[in-house]
């Protein structure tokens, strides 16, 4: 009697663990379908940077810059091109990479060191382009937004330091929107207060 008391205890917690385990699956499939969407650059975002992108906090310096814009790229993937061809993790274009001469994009794509250095050196070519105007506007306000220099130079990497000039010259009467509908507007507000005052200004910046 005890014996078949045993076999049936063991029958029943045997049942109970294959319950737990199957929607212990069902949960975890239900997750990551939710969480791998495609963002507005037609980007899929992976799961780990979707739950925890809310409680990931970066500190106000170029690395918190860098992995903040990173981040709005690309989901901070080294691997990305997105459907208009743009590369890696700060999604470069072919022209961009040329000024660095980099042509093989095969391979930028699998050197994170690279991407890493080609950024610094953007920044740097950027903040020398742009040098008379972050001198000029830094610290005023256009349409309600305080212009940084860490907002322009994140709104140079969306639009060409050209069209930045444009933008802050023009008091932001002159609009630009990327392919994707994101505006210079949207990135001097959404980048603005990170310090980058130790990349130095460099016309011939190379990787």
């Amino acid at each position: 009697m005890s014996y078949i008391c045993a076999r049936q205890i063991e029958s029943i917690l045997i049942i109970r663990k294959l319950g737990i385990l199957l929607v212990s699956i069902t949960l975890i499939s239900f997750t990551t379908k939710k969480l791998e969407k495609k963002d507005e650059k037609g980007v899929t975002t992976p799961v780990n940077y979707e739950t925890t992108k809310d409680i990931l906090k970066l500190e106000k310096n170029f690395v918190g810059f860098k992995e903040a814009l990173a981040f709005k790229e690309s989901q901070g993937r080294y691997y990305v091109v997105n459907t208009h061809g743009f590369l890696g993790k700060y999604q470069f274009g072919k022209g961009t990479l040329k000024r660095f001469k980099i042509y093989d994009t095969k391979k930028f794509l699998k050197n994170p060191e690279l991407q890493e250095r080609a950024f610094t050196a953007l920044c740097r070519v950027n903040k020398w382009i742009l040098r008379r105007d972050i001198s000029r506007f830094v610290g005023k306000r256009i349409n309600g937004i305080l212009i940084t220099e860490s907002g322009i130079i994140a709104s140079a990497h969306l639009a060409g330091p050209g069209n930045v000039k444009k933008f802050l010259r023009s008091y932001g009467n002159y609009q630009f929107k990327d392919a994707y509908g994101t505006s210079i507007k949207s990135y001097m507000k959404k980048f603005a207060g990170y310090d980058l005052s130790h990349i130095k200004a460099d016309k011939k910046a190379t990787v």
